[in-house]
């Protein structure tokens, strides 16, 4: 297990006002290969300048943590392809072993489906925070309502962010954008470090996410997902196109 270089409070000052970098890829997608995800790491560390990354996987961790010990890295395990059900099912650090598992690997925060959805196992997310803070590590939940962010707070998680608005079915009429609204209402109502993350693909977002009152935010397939900014741009190209 890789050595804190920072204690937690510091963790999160280092963390506020910065956006994070989440670099993520299924198995069945050419950017899986480590050599792919460490170049896309290593371009937005030393050309970019962010202080943090997003990784799923003990792989990935690992090698990040070796090559660059003071960035901070946001833990998760996902599955090898995201089912078809993903807005039934919880899939995102779903047990306390998977907790364990990326903490060894070296994650400075472990994120974790924060929703009201059962677990297969019974676990709760309070159960889950639990056994990440008696490791020292940093608990962050995952949410996709107010209230999840609620319960969260309520069970002293440390940090709350909106990467599952719009990926549940209670909240699948959400607009294609980031979730703003929740946001504001969280940092409104909750003493407690928030996360813009979701839909963020322009420049505007980033100013409006802090505007409405985020602590930092995670920007993914924006920057990491070629195959998805490519079939945004296309969509221009058919919009430009006149039969």
């Amino acid at each position: 297990m890789y050595n804190n270089f920072m204690n937690n409070s510091e963790i999160l000052k280092k963390l506020k006002n910065e956006i994070i970098v989440s670099i993520q890829a299924m198995e069945n997608e050419p950017l899986y290969d480590e050599n792919c995800i460490l170049a896309l790491a290593k371009s937005v560390i030393t050309l970019g300048g962010t202080k943090a990354l997003r990784l799923a996987g003990e792989r990935d961790i690992r090698n990040i943590k070796k090559l660059f010990p003071d960035i901070i890295v946001i833990g998760i395990t996902k599955p090898k392809l995201i089912p078809k059900n993903y807005k039934e099912i919880v899939y995102i650090t779903p047990t306390i072993n998977d907790c364990k598992k990326i903490i060894e690997a070296g994650a400075d925060i472990v994120a974790f489906d924060g929703t009201k959805r059962k677990r297969e196992n019974n676990e709760t997310t309070d159960d889950l925070i639990k056994y990440i803070k008696s490791q020292n590590k940093i608990a962050m939940a995952d949410i996709a309502t107010f209230d999840e962010a609620k319960s969260a707070f309520e069970s002293n998680c440390d940090i709350v962010s909106t990467t599952l608005s719009g990926y549940t079915i209670e909240t699948s009429d959400k607009k294609d954008e980031p979730d703003f609204e929740l946001i504001k209402k969280i940092k409104e109502n909750l003493d407690i470090f928030s996360i813009l993350e979701g839909k963020i693909w322009e420049k505007n977002d980033i100013k409006k996410a802090f505007i409405n009152g985020a602590d930092a935010v995670v920007v993914g397939s924006a920057i990491t997902r070629p195959q998805l900014i490519y079939k945004r741009l296309k969509e221009g190209l058919k919009e430009g196109i006149k039969d």
